[in-house]
Formats: structure tokens, C-alpha cells, sequence
């Protein structure tokens, strides 16, 4: 049986041209293609079949979102998985608009799975501990980490879950008073469980975390590591979640329902936190806001795109909500960091105390 360690280090040995042509092919195969990207071939002005290299993802424009919001998940998987289809349907966020929807395959999940073992004991977290995660679980991926915890690193996971979208109606609404109520229910709900359980380790929203540390900083004290999953994690904020657990690894992540990076070495007491992508199924690059098709210089700030290249998802040149500083991983990576995420524009209020 293969260890982690080795199917990470098989996956960044990929030659993206060749791990491109291999999907996209796939994707386009008239018999066991995807149903709808064989429907959108028949619009296009070249055959995807002739695609050689990644930079040839460029062909098929930015990718339109809001076609997953009412397409059928399974249109986007090929025919050649078995149907009928059975998993789960994932939902991104839809805090600002009807959700998106994919389906994963078995096999999508068991790469999340690998990557998450490979990541964890690098962080410094450890085998056989006691989680609690305090995310959105529900319809969104997040949630999957759970079981992913349990089930491949021999843990044992609390849960408290909340509604992300509820809380953004409310502070649209101007419902200010709610929304400090919500927080303070799920609030209650994780301090019971650090105050009766043997918790280790904490999954957390970074807006969250930050009312824990500063309601409850003694039970924060006592716990051995957080992950911090959610929004951007901004240098100030990562600077107090280290001074409240001087001793513990804390690691902020980055990603969302198509595709995640991990997070690398924090640099200059947080004032540089870089991602890697997980490669090859997923590349972040940082591009010119004016310009998709052209990246930034190394160290310069832009915006996010994202390309999805799993054997069962295919969705080039998503063009992100999120600014990012495009970050030199130099010969250690295959593929380029980004770094410093942030939203591209601040337009809306952010729920204090929940995400």
C-alpha cells in the first residue's frame, strides 16, 4: 500500500502539459465524455482534442459560475464513471448568490484525504488526537474534513456546526442584535465541549476564533494546535492567534468547494503566509485584474484564478473573489504560491465573530 509520502511525491513529479492533455481529453472523449462539455465543444472554434500544454487552457475564456448554480452536477462528470452517480452534492458558500454545485467522485475525495495526511504531520499536528471542528458543515466541503480526520488520521472529531448564509441575511437585513445572538449560541456550544471534553486540537473561522480568544482565552491557551479555515487570515489577526497559543502550531488554510492549497512555512511573524496548490488537480495563479491571461511578477499583487484538473472535474480559469501576491515557491514546487489572500474588493460587511 502506497504512503502518503509517496503518492504527494508521485502527483508534484506530474508533468502539467501531459496531466492537462490526459484531462481534457478525457473530458472530450465523444463516448465517455462529460455531458457538458461535449455540448460546449459544439460552440468552440477549435477542437479541445488539440490541446497540448496548460497555457492552452486560455482557449476557453474565464469560466462562468453561474452555470453551476442550476446545471445538474452530474453534467460535469464523464460518462465514463458508472452510473447512475452516488456521493454527495457540495455547495459553495452562496453568500452572495445561489450556490454552485459539483460532485465528487470517490477518487477526488481520496486525493483531499491524501493531501490532508501528508499536510497534517508537517503542521505538527499529530495522529490519534481529539478534534473539535467549528465550521459549516452541511452542504459545504469543509465539513468533509471531519470524517477525512477520523477516518485517515485515527482522530477523534467534536462538531459544532453553523449556517454561514443565515448570518449574512441577517447582517444585510441590519439585524446586528441577531447575528450577535447567533454568535453567542455557537460560541456556548464550543466552550461546553473545550471545558467537558479532551480536546487537542480546534478547526476553526478565523472571525471566530478571535471572539474565543478574546472571550475564553484560558481554554484557548490550553488546547495544542488550530487550524483556521474560513476567510482571509490578515498578518494582524495571525499574529494574536500566535500570541494566544505561543507554543502550539497554528495554520491558516486557503480554498474552497473546486479546489484547495496548503499552507506553507509562515514568514516574517505572519506578515507573508503562502499557499501551494494541490498539484496537479489544482493551480492557483495570480493574474492582472485588467488582463487574466497574463500573470503578475513574482511579489506583486493580483487576482486569483483557479483551474480544477481532476480526472472527474474539469473547470479552467476561474477567475476568484480573492487578491493574492503571486509567491516564488522556487525549485522546492512544481507550481507557483499565492500568498496575503484577501477579497479583491471589500464590498460587503463581515459577521463579526463567525466568518
Amino acid at each position: 500500500m502506497l504512503t502518503e509520502d509517496t503518492v504527494i511525491k508521485e502527483l508534484l513529479a506530474k508533468d502539467l502539459d501531459s496531466w492537462t492533455r490526459r484531462v481534457v481529453r478525457r473530458h472530450f472523449d465523444p463516448v465517455t465524455g462529460s455531458p457538458y462539455w461535449l455540448r460546449r465543444a459544439a460552440g468552440l472554434s477549435f477542437d479541445p482534442r488539440d490541446i497540448t500544454r496548460y497555457e492552452e487552457l486560455s482557449a476557453f475564456g474565464p469560466f462562468k459560475l453561474e452555470e453551476l448554480r442550476t446545471l445538474d452536477p452530474a453534467e460535469l462528470v464523464p460518462q465514463a464513471v458508472p452510473r447512475p452517480l452516488a456521493g454527495k452534492i457540495w455547495e459553495s458558500g452562496g453568500t452572495t448568490g445561489t450556490p454552485c454545485r459539483v460532485h465528487y467522485t470517490e477518487p477526488m475525495l481520496r486525493n483531499r484525504a491524501d493531501w490532508l495526511r501528508w499536510a497534517l504531520p508537517r503542521e505538527g499536528f499529530q495522529r490519534g488526537r481529539s478534534w473539535l471542528q467549528a465550521t459549516p458543515t452541511g452542504p459545504h466541503l469543509v465539513g468533509n474534513r471531519g470524517w477525512h480526520l477520523a477516518e485517515h488520521y485515527e482522530s477523534r472529531v467534536y462538531g459544532v456546526d453553523f449556517d454561514p448564509r443565515w448570518v449574512k441575511r441577517l447582517v444585510r437585513a441590519g439585524r446586528m442584535k441577531e447575528v450577535q445572538e447567533y454568535t453567542d449560541h455557537i460560541l456556548e456550544q464550543i466552550t461546553l465541549i473545550l471545558r467537558t471534553q479532551p480536546v487537542d486540537y480546534l478547526m476553526i473561522t478565523p472571525a471566530l476564533f478571535q471572539t474565543l480568544i478574546r472571550k475564553h482565552p484560558e481554554l484557548v491557551a490550553e488546547l495544542k494546535g488550530a487550524r483556521i479555515s474560513g476567510t482571509h487570515v490578515t498578518p494582524a489577526m495571525y499574529k494574536s492567534f500566535v500570541a494566544a497559543m505561543p507554543d502550539a502550531p497554528v495554520v491558516p488554510m486557503y480554498g474552497n468547494t473546486f479546489g484547495n492549497a496548503l499552507a506553507l512555512p509562515v514568514l516574517d511573524q505572519g506578515g507573508l503566509m503562502p499557499y501551494i496548490s494541490t498539484y496537479p488537480q489544482v493551480t492557483h495563479s495570480v493574474v492582472d485584474p485588467g488582463d487574466w491571461t497574463r500573470l503578475v511578477e513574482y511579489g506583486r499583487s493580483g487576482q486569483v484564478r483557479l483551474t480544477v484538473l481532476h480526472d472527474d472535474l474539469f473547470v479552467p480559469n476561474i477567475l476568484e473573489r480573492d487578491a493574492a501576491i503571486r509567491y516564488d515557491t522556487g525549485t522546492e514546487w512544481p507550481w507557483d504560491g499565492v500568498a496575503n489572500v484577501q477579497p479583491l474588493q471589500s464590498l460587503r460587511a463581515v459577521p463579526e465573530g463567525i466568518y
